[in-house]
């Protein structure tokens, strides 16, 4: 008796299972024809349509920003507050900040030696004039890397928060969730820790209500990009710079990304395709910290990594894993300097990767993160920050395909230290356990 009632219980579980799949491949064809649809769309250059375009991708965009920061914070608090005096903490860390550094060194390395090979000319010196009134940041030329370390630390609760600085927000949340696991297990704490799992629940049962109509953001993000690159026309000493920050993506991306996991025993097309929800996203929001709810949900989801590394990786790498910046940031420095006449020494070129990679590591995961704070470091070495101005009307397509690498980089991050760590966290939690974003 007992026999067949397991019988059935596994049929019913199997039937379950069957369902999510299908369901699973429902929703990514009707992702794949929103973003052929959109793009077909895109071509057609009717303005009023190209504006709703507009309109809708701003909505989702700031709809994705508004869950993005509290999903960051609770996922840090909760899992620090399981993890915190464990020494699961400290392996789930070292083979996150391991991994980052890597991936993000190769990165700009591919991007320095692209540009060694290709080696753009200058601009003409007209076009070099023209920009230098089409962007008005001098003030950010006033904050020096004191001001850049002391915004990040907050002098109230609300104020990170209400910002978005998600390197605040982090700190803050690696603080709170410390404090909780180290705090007496008292029922004051337990309350407290119910609470914010209890606020967990709530956000991702928002978030997979904004999943359920992201088609509809696909289709306006895919037109509005196809409407952007059919307006403009990349050529000369620009395209060879465009060329290089791109094909170092490129190269990050399906070669050397695929052989870090390949070298610890994943298959890259595997990951890629149970990520391919998060790349997506990423590549219309342009903002990696935007694209996070989506992440966690095919990592955990999809790819069945354990919640205890996905929810501590995850949000770590959105504000540390920037493989894609470090490159922009490299490339597009040696770029405006060569061009301002500074001398570009192979020492000098080396000294500025090691500037990017750490400039990157500190680098907000959010819409033109890279793009601003690479004008900042043009305005402390004294570079003429108006070339900046060149690079603008064609940083929106090179920010999409950034963010991507951004987020398939925190993915391989993710999956590779969820391989390494198997069976080493004690029992896995996996996304079956009841999870409402994943039922």
């Amino acid at each position: 008796m007992a026999d067949s009632k397991q019988t059935v219980d596994e049929q019913a579980q199997a039937a379950i299972r069957r369902h999510r799949q299908e369901g699973k491949q429902r929703q990514f064809a009707l992702w794949i024809g929103a973003l052929i649809l959109g793009g077909i769309l895109g071509t057609l250059g009717i303005q009023p349509l190209n504006e709703l375009f507009n309109f809708v991708a701003t909505v989702f965009t700031r709809l994705f920003q508004f869950v993005a920061v509290p999903t960051i914070a609770l996922a840090v608090i909760t899992t620090l507050s399981a993890l915190g005096a464990q020494e699961n903490t400290g392996r789930i860390f070292g083979h996150a900040v391991t991994y980052t550094l890597l991936t993000t060194v190769s990165a700009a390395a591919i991007g320095l030696a692209l540009y060694l090979w290709i080696a753009p000319g200058n601009l003409p010196a007209d076009v070099v004039g023209a920009g230098v009134s089409d962007v008005p940041v001098q003030k950010l030329g006033s904050l020096s890397y004191y001001d850049h370390f002391l915004s990040v630390i907050p002098n109230n609760f609300v104020q990170p928060f209400a910002t978005g600085n998600v390197l605040s927000v982090m700190l803050v949340s690696a603080a709170v969730g410390l404090a909780l696991a180290f705090m007496p297990k008292t029922e004051n704490r337990q309350a407290l820790v119910r609470v914010l799992y209890g606020a967990q629940e709530l956000l991702f049962t928002l978030i997979r209500a904004l999943l359920f109509i992201l088609p509809v953001g696909i289709l306006a993000f895919a037109g509005q990009l196809t409407a952007q690159i059919a307006a403009g026309v990349i050529v000369g000493a620009l395209g060879q710079y465009v060329a290089v920050v791109l094909g170092g993506n490129v190269i990050q991306f399906f070669v050397v990304l695929p052989l870090f996991l390949l070298v610890r025993g994943l298959n890259p097309v595997h990951v890629f395709r149970k990520m391919s929800p998060a790349l997506a996203v990423a590549l219309f929001t342009k903002s990696s910290a935007g694209t996070l709810p989506v992440t966690l949900a095919s990592a955990e989801n999809n790819l069945q990594v354990d919640r205890r590394v996905s929810r501590f990786v995850l949000p770590i790498c959105t504000t540390i894993n920037m493989n894609g910046c470090a490159a922009f940031i490299l490339v597009t420095s040696l770029f405006v300097m060569q061009n301002a006449g500074f001398d570009l020494s192979f020492g000098t070129m080396l000294a500025w990767l090691c500037i990017a990679v750490l400039a990157a590591v500190g680098n907000a995961g959010v819409p033109m993160g890279c793009y601003f704070l690479t004008l900042s470091l043009m305005s402390s070495i004294g570079a003429p920050i108006g070339l900046m101005g060149i690079i603008l009307p064609i940083y929106a397509i090179i920010d999409m395909v950034e963010t991507a690498e951004n987020v398939w980089s925190d993915s391989c991050v993710c999956a590779m230290t969820d391989h390494d760590l198997q069976g080493k966290l004690g029992p896995a939690q996996k996304a079956q356990d009841g999870d409402p974003l994943f039922e």
